[in-house]
């Protein structure tokens, strides 16, 4: 190297009459995202590039590292586009819009926001020049649509049959048997995929039962043996090439999982499993002062540069080499799915720490993201928004609270949550509910996206059995209908077992254990602990003391006893009285059994 040197300097004098070597192009000049973006791209005739990144992601890093400061494509996004980079972490409706492509999505647009092409993934920099330029010499957009279905309502929320036995099939055909998990190239855990299968497994189904168990044992191999928490995922169709991120709603999926497996199986490694998530929660992505959880830790020490060396170091040694970085951002929308996540474990294990936790961040989010309007901010400060994603969390959350303590400020404030969602998110005509604010006139247009749907039917017909309000019963039915439309489930693969518990929950009445007793009463208060255990989210849990109030819903069908008893109910009829709690958890666990 030294000599290389040497000689370059000894040759410069003799080309002192040559022109100067042309200076290298300075770095892209990144811009927000904004409707003046397009604006400014009409007035200075250039396309628009959005490079729609997670501040976590590998394979961002590398781009940003590797093609975007190479000279030929710093050179044509200088001459020829306008460059945007966005965190898809920051901006819902975008991360929904373009959530078929992955991240880094590439998508560019013409002066007047028509999409040209849409890029899913790394690009490397020669390919990235020939996209570039391959735009520039033919501007005329590409055919390549987003997979995420935008019908307008199916006719009838109902599901026949037959069909319903169609995405039955078409989930089960999805597992691979051979590895284990749904899907053959990714590897993680679904939460909708598998909490079908636990809710299949609950009914009877042998198969449907060993997947989940299989696919529950397999995701042991994604948790981080020195820290805990869970990785987002492996890759080569296989569970052992981990991608290194840790993602706050992963984390949450995975303890509602595995608390729900664990009510229904007992299994006490899925108790540790469980351990293992929170500590890493608690530990890294927990804000200890304010009890909120940050957004996630990144794949790579060192942005761009593959870390598996550095995870399979222990704690210590991974201390000395630094801490990967965390998004300390705190979103209504992740910080939702954590708090039903608590209190569901709250409720199975009887453990009161995780009610305490789940109870502190709701209260932050009160004080520091509930609108005037009643509604949720994502952020602090958002730059578009409210999004649907933030409100519904944190309405599923409120009623899980309400469900462990039967506080009634909980629900009062789930069910401000459901109609701040039926004012500013349902679409016309009963066409499902759009992510972002139907009255705004936003880019991207909104319009519904099918996960986010298929947790409103849930919330709703949660909320309509706990009120008994019809209201949210027609919530329940306009997601519906949206989803049932003719193709959209069908185009989802084998992720279609979120639907089908959402129409199964929105088609059959909750499980429903009412106690009757004084609030003081020690066997009233194991009764409902027990009855609070029951491994199905699907449920309804009510105690009622009668010096208190009127009964729930006004239902006084109750009879005078001398102490406290319980009764299953179901179609407004209950049960003969359970009084103690032993006839209880028998007759619950007859109720639950295969």
């Amino acid at each position: 190297m030294k000599f290389r040197r040497l000689c370059c300097a000894f040759l410069l004098p003799l080309a002192g009459f040559a022109a100067p070597p042309p200076a290298p192009p300075g770095p892209i000049a990144w811009h927000e995202w904004s409707p003046e973006i397009f604006a400014q791209a009409k007035r200075e005739h250039k396309f628009v590039l959005l490079d729609l990144e997670a501040v976590w992601c590998h394979w961002c890093h590398v781009m940003a590292e590797t093609t975007y400061r190479d000279p030929a494509v710093v050179q044509l996004m200088g001459d020829r586009y306008l460059a945007v980079r966005v965190d898809q972490d920051a901006r819902p409706d975008l991360a929904n819009h373009y959530e078929d492509y992955g991240w880094p999505a590439t998508v560019i647009y013409a002066p007047d926001g028509t999409e040209i092409v849409k890029k899913q993934g790394y690009i490397e920099p020669a390919g990235m020049v020939r996209l570039l330029q391959a735009v520039i010499d033919d501007p005329s957009p590409v055919a390549a649509q987003n997979r995420s279905h935008d019908a307008t309502a199916a006719g009838s929320a109902a599901l026949p049959a037959e069909r319903r036995a169609a995405l039955q099939a078409q989930w089960r055909a999805g597992y691979d048997d051979r590895e284990g998990g749904w899907g053959t190239s990714h590897k993680y855990l679904d939460a909708d995929t598998v909490e079908y299968a636990l809710h299949l497994a609950g009914a009877g189904d042998p198969r449907a039962a060993q997947m989940a168990r299989d696919t529950l044992s397999l995701q042991h191999q994604l948790i981080d043996p020195a820290w805990g928490g869970v990785y987002q995922y492996s890759a080569g169709g296989t569970w052992t090439e981990p991608h290194f991120e840790k993602i706050i709603s992963v984390q949450s999926d995975n303890l509602r999982l595995f608390t729900r497996a664990f009510a229904q199986w007992g299994d006490a490694a899925y108790l540790e499993n469980i351990q293992a998530i929170r500590r890493y929660a608690r530990g890294y992505l927990m804000d200890p002062f304010e009890g909120v959880y940050y957004v996630s830790q990144d794949a790579d020490l060192v942005p761009g540069q593959h870390s598996a060396a550095y995870f399979a170091l222990g704690d210590g040694d991974r201390r000395m080499k630094g801490i990967p970085r965390i998004d300390r951002h705190v979103y209504a929308r992740e910080n939702g799915g954590m708090i039903l996540a608590l209190a569901q474990l709250a409720a199975v294990t009887g453990e009161a720490p995780y009610g305490v936790e789940a109870r502190c961040a709701a209260s932050w989010m009160i004080f520091h993201r509930l609108r005037p309007d009643g509604g949720f901010n994502h952020d602090e400060h958002d730059a578009a928004g409210p999004y649907l994603g933030d409100t519904l969390a944190m309405g599923r959350a409120f009623l899980a609270l309400h469900q462990l303590s039967l506080d009634p400020s909980w629900l009062i404030r789930a069910e401000a949550a459901a109609k701040f969602i039926a004012t500013r998110f349902a679409r016309p005509g009963g066409a499902g509910y759009a992510s972002t604010d139907t009255a705004q006139e936003t880019f991207p247009t909104p319009r519904p996206q099918f996960d986010e749907n298929v947790a409103l039917v849930r919330f709703a017909s949660a909320l309509a059995a706990v009120t008994g309000k019809p209201e949210y019963r027609a919530m329940a039915q306009a997601g519906l209908r949206w989803l049932l439309a003719p193709g959209s489930a069908e185009e989802r693969g084998y992720y279609t077992g979120g639907l089908l518990l959402a129409e199964a929950e929105a088609r059959t009445e909750p499980v429903h254990v009412m106690i009757l007793g004084a609030k003081d009463d020690p066997v009233a208060k194991a009764m409902f602990a027990a009855a609070l255990k029951l491994p199905t989210a699907h449920k309804l849990v009510e105690w009622w003391d009668r010096r208190t109030g009127p009964a729930p819903r006004g239902e006084d069908i109750y009879p005078e006893l001398p102490g406290s008893a319980a009764f299953l109910c179901a179609n407004g009829a209950c049960s003969l009285p359970l009084v103690t709690t032993a006839a209880l958890e028998k007759r619950l666990a007859k109720l639950t059994a295969p």
